[in-house]
C-alpha cells in the first residue's frame, strides 16, 4: 500500500511538473511572439510617420523614405553577428538586448531634430531589430517536430506588427504628433524587456532536475547535391521574395493614401484601413503553416508565389474599395510565403546551427530590403505606384522560377 501511495504521489508530482513546464513554455512563446510583433512594427513606424513629415526641410515623400535606408541596411547586416553572438553567448540574453535596445532607439528617434539624427536613430532601430529573426525564430522551432504551425502562429504575430504600425502610428500622429508614435511604443518595448529579463532569471533559478532537455534528434543525411539545390533555390527565392515583402509592406500606407481619396483623406483612417488589411491577411500564415506540415513545401511555395503575380498586376491600377479587397488577397499570398522559407531551413539544419543559418538567410533577405526605400522613392516620384507594382509582379514571377529548383518532397524523420 505504501508503494502504491508513493507511486500515486510521484505521478501527481509529475503531472504538476508537466503543467508547470507547459505554462513556462507558453510564457516563453508569448515573449517570442511579442518580440516578432515589435520587430516588424518598429521597422515600419516611419513608413506611416513619413506621410505626416512630407514638406519637412522641403523633402518629398521619396526623399523621406530614403532616410530609412540605413535602418534596412542594419536590419540585414547585423543579423549575422546577432546569430553568432546567440550561439556563443545566449539566445535569451540576445532577446533581452533586442527588447531594451529597440525600445531605447525608438525613444531616441522621437527626440530627433534633423534628417541626420533621424537616419542615425532609424539605423539603431534596424540594428537591434536585426537580432530577432536569427535568434527568435531559432528559439521558436527548437525541439519541435512539426514546425509549420509554430512558425505560422509566430508569423501571424509578426504580421500583426506590420498591421499595428500604420494603425498605431496614424492614431498617435493625429493625437500627439509623430514623435509620440516612436516614444510611446519605445517605452512599452523597454517594459517588456524588463519583464523578459525577470522571466529568464526565474527560469535560471529552477532546480536542474526540474528542467527537461528539449530533444532535437539528428536528421537524415542529405546528399550534397540536394543541399546545394536547396541553398541556390532559397537564395533566389529570398532575394525576389524579399523585394516583394518589404516593398509592399512599406509602400501600402502611401498607396492607400493616394488610391483611397474617394473613401477618405484622413491619415488615421488610412492607418486603420492599412492595419486591417495586414491583420486579416496575416492569418494566411496559420493556414500555410498547417499545409507545409502535411504537404511538400515546394508545392505550396509554387502555388503561393504563382498567385502573387496576377495579384500585383491587378493592384497596380485599382482605386477605391476594390483596392482594399484586392489588397487583402495580395497580402494573404505575400504573408503566406514566409513560413515556407523557414520550414525549409528548419528541415535541413540541426538545432545547433540554426541561429547562424537563419542569420545568413536574413542577411540575404534584409540586405535586399536595404534597397527598398530607394526603389520605392525613385519609382514613385518618377513613375508612380503603377510601375512599382508591375515590378513586384515580375519579382513574384522570379520566386516561381526559383522555387522550381527546389527538390521534390523528401520524407522528414525529425527536426
Amino acid at each position: 500500500m505504501a508503494d502504491i501511495a508513493t507511486s500515486s504521489a510521484e505521478t501527481a508530482e509529475d503531472r504538476a511538473s508537466d503543467r508547470s513546464d507547459r505554462a513556462r513554455a507558453r510564457v516563453g512563446f508569448f515573449f517570442l511572439n511579442i518580440g516578432h510583433l515589435f520587430d516588424h512594427m518598429f521597422m515600419l513606424i516611419f513608413a506611416t510617420a513619413a506621410i505626416a513629415l512630407v514638406g519637412m526641410d522641403g523633402m518629398t515623400y521619396g526623399q523621406l523614405a530614403e532616410l530609412a535606408t540605413p535602418a534596412f541596411v542594419a536590419f540585414g547586416a547585423f543579423s549575422l553577428p546577432a546569430g553568432w553572438l546567440a550561439g556563443k553567448w545566449s539566445r535569451e540574453g540576445m532577446m533581452s538586448v533586442f527588447f531594451i535596445g529597440i525600445g531605447l532607439s525608438a525613444i531616441a528617434m522621437g527626440f530627433a531634430d534633423s534628417a541626420n539624427q533621424m537616419m542615425l536613430a532609424l539605423f539603431l532601430i534596424g540594428m537591434f531589430a536585426a537580432i530577432y529573426h536569427p535568434v527568435g525564430i531559432a528559439m521558436v522551432v527548437h525541439g519541435k517536430q512539426k514546425v509549420g504551425l509554430a512558425l505560422g502562429i509566430n508569423g501571424v504575430w509578426g504580421n500583426m506588427g506590420i498591421a499595428v504600425a500604420p494603425l498605431a502610428t496614424g492614431i498617435l500622429v493625429e493625437l500627439s504628433g509623430w514623435r509620440a508614435a516612436f516614444i510611446l511604443p519605445g517605452c512599452i518595448a523597454v517594459l517588456f524587456g524588463i519583464a523578459y529579463i525577470l522571466f529568464v532569471r526565474n527560469e535560471a533559478r529552477m532546480p536542474a532536475a526540474a528542467k527537461k532537455p528539449i530533444i532535437d534528434p539528428d536528421q537524415s543525411e542529405l546528399e550534397w547535391s540536394v543541399l546545394i539545390r536547396v541553398a541556390i533555390a532559397l537564395i533566389l527565392t529570398i532575394l525576389f521574395g524579399g523585394i516583394v515583402f518589404h516593398t509592399v509592406s512599406f509602400a501600402l500606407p502611401k498607396l492607400f493614401e493616394e488610391r483611397l481619396i474617394a473613401v477618405t483623406t484622413d491619415l488615421k483612417s488610412i492607418g486603420l484601413i492599412t492595419g486591417a488589411v495586414f491583420a486579416i491577411a496575416s492569418f494566411a500564415q496559420i493556414v500555410v503553416g498547417r499545409l507545409v506540415d502535411r504537404y511538400s513545401p515546394r508545392t505550396i511555395l509554387l502555388i503561393v508565389a504563382f498567385l502573387q503575380v496576377p495579384a500585383f498586376a491587378v493592384m497596380a491600377t485599382l482605386t477605391g474599395l476594390p483596392a482594399i479587397f484586392v489588397g487583402i488577397i495580395m497580402m494573404m499570398v505575400v504573408f503566406g510565403e514566409i513560413p515556407i522559407h523557414d520550414t525549409i531551413v528548419t528541415r535541413h539544419t540541426k538545432s545547433a546551427w540554426r541561429s547562424n543559418v537563419f542569420a545568413v538567410k536574413f542577411v540575404i533577405a534584409l540586405l535586399v530590403a536595404a534597397v527598398v526605400p530607394k526603389l520605392i522613392g525613385t519609382v514613385h516620384d518618377a513613375y508612380g505606384f503603377e510601375t512599382l507594382f508591375f515590378i513586384l509582379s515580375a519579382a513574384a514571377a522570379g520566386v516561381v522560377m526559383s522555387a522550381l529548383i527546389l527538390p521534390r518532397a523528401r520524407k522528414i524523420t525529425a527536426t
